[in-house]
């Protein structure tokens, strides 16, 4: 048997890239309620389909195992119970969520007698690149079909059994619902090639977006010669103000670092008023003792917290994705801005305060993606948002900016209403 070479992997994708592209144009024409069906099909599918799902997810498990993945990308590969109950509840979701495609806005009539406004479209054909996650396949073609996107999916090889499962439900939902399947098609091969193939598909390709770690998101935006919607980091910051409800920052503090910690919205860095840090600071660290939380600080965090390692300047543009938490001791609310504006990566910030103006403040002056006010950024998701699912969360600043959801995988065009009206 003769080797696939990275010639055929190319050939192989641009062939679904081109059968993409004619199933993009079918699916925009295509009635909402049809893509609300297929994806109802989909989500019924996938639930009958469980058993077969868990023992695909134990094979990835194992073999994930094998090859001495780290704990985050165990604990983001693995599908429990809960989390498939979850993939099938975004999938309703999603399908209950208004239809974005065709609406029209800002309809206004001109001096000349034609009127102007602005429809909303699809992107076309969209290439989603991820690792370690399975139900990004469903969350992923769920908002790619319910907005009229074809998908292409290369999933990461750790996840390749589970998410085949996947996509099968989500291309059998497709033709129940009189669909074409080759509106969401998984790249179904270990071989790295592939990644590179999507990535020079300008022309085919209308958008990438990549889920996972740095390297890969970096790589991707270097190479890719079409458009990516993408964030590198989530050095996510909690600020405890001086006027923060003691048991609210304690709450909020311990549940943004410990709900999950391989998440790009799990809390980073923690800033803490110094007014409060001598009452706070014992108190969260006996809670993320509990939780095997290694602790590293600033010279005032050390002076209260004396088993606390020093933080180095690279501590605070860390992303751990693990049982690591930074702290600092900050003056007030400036520096604690301050602080998120040198070392943030633009994803989620939050404040814990009581104070309305400070909030109001931290509002409009921090710049990132989610700003957030007495809550865990961990909220900072398309599900919890009422998006239905999310396909990725943008820190970039043009077209989509925080979890893309339905309307951020759509565009605008012009469109003009007229009755025989000629320019003079």
């Amino acid at each position: 048997m003769n080797a696939v070479t990275p010639a055929d992997v190319s050939t192989e994708v641009r062939d679904m890239a081109l059968s993409a592209r004619v199933a993009a144009r079918k699916l925009v024409a295509s009635a909402s309620d049809a893509r609300n069906q297929a994806l109802y099909a989909a989500a019924a599918f996938l639930d009958e389909r469980r058993e077969v799902l868990r023992e695909a997810n134990a094979m990835d498990m194992r073999r994930a195992s094998e090859a001495d993945l780290d704990s985050a990308l165990l604990d983001r590969l693995e599908l429990t119970d809960d989390r498939i109950d979850a993939m099938l509840e975004g999938l309703r979701q999603v399908a209950g969520l208004p239809d974005p495609v065709g609406e029209i806005r800002d309809m206004r009539a001109r001096p000349s007698g034609i009127r102007v406004g602005k429809m909303r479209v699809p992107l076309g054909v969209i290439g989603i690149i991820y690792e370690s996650r399975p139900n990004v396949t469903a969350d992923a073609a769920s908002l790619c079909i319910k907005s009229g996107n074809a998908a292409i999916l290369r999933g990461g090889s750790e996840a390749l059994h589970s998410n085949a499962v996947i996509a099968a439900a989500m291309s059998d939902g497709l033709l129940s619902a009189g669909l074409d399947a080759a509106s969401v098609q998984l790249v179904q091969t270990r071989d790295r090639a592939a990644v590179g193939a999507l990535l020079g598909l300008e022309g085919l390709i209308d958008v990438v977006i990549p889920r996972g770690g740095k390297s890969l998101v970096e790589r991707i935006s270097k190479e890719a010669r079409v458009p990516v919607i993408k964030h590198l980091d989530g050095v996510c910051h909690v600020y405890v103000d001086a006027t923060a409800d003691a048991e609210m920052a304690l709450a909020i503090a311990i549940n943004a670092k410990t709900h999950r910690y391989g998440t790009c919205n799990t809390m980073e860095t923690l800033l803490v008023h110094q007014n409060e840090a001598a009452s706070l600071l014992p108190r969260l660290a006996e809670a993320y003792a509990s939780a095997s939380v290694e602790l590293r600080g600033c010279e005032r965090t050390l002076a209260l917290l004396p088993d606390a390692t020093a933080a180095s300047e690279d501590d605070w543009v860390t992303e751990y994705l693990g049982p690591i938490l930074s702290i600092r001791v900050v003056d007030d609310i400036d520096a604690a801005m301050e602080h998120i504006a040198r070392y943030g990566s633009g994803h989620t910030e939050a404040i814990v305060t009581s104070d309305y103006l400070r909030s109001q403040r931290f509002l409009r002056e921090v710049d990132s993606a989610s700003v957030m006010v007495n809550a865990s950024t961990r909220f900072a998701d398309g599900f919890e948002y009422g998006l239905g699912a999310e396909i990725g969360i943008s820190t970039d600043k043009l077209h989509a900016r925080g979890p893309v959801g339905l309307e951020g995988l759509t565009s605008e065009k012009f469109v003009v209403l007229g009755e025989g009206q000629i320019r003079r």
